[in-house]
């Protein structure tokens, strides 16, 4: 995986109760970083700022969000 791309990205955020996951893709469809969190608002921004300024994000929750 390519953790330091640089063009446009997308990441996907799989949101649970205590932990999430989170894949940032290049615009080519290519996984550039996939990690697991404890959900802290910190942690959260800590991963969406590897994404660069402006990234495209899509949510999926669980029931009870």
């Amino acid at each position: 995986m390519n953790a330091d791309y640089d063009g446009c990205q997308y990441v996907g955020i799989d949101l649970h109760r205590r932990r999430s996951v989170i894949v940032r893709m290049s615009g080519q469809g290519e996984r550039l970083d996939t990690v697991r969190i404890d959900n802290d608002p910190v942690a959260l921004g800590l991963e969406l700022a590897k994404a660069g300024p402006d990234p495209e994000v899509v949510l999926e929750a669980t029931y009870g969000w």
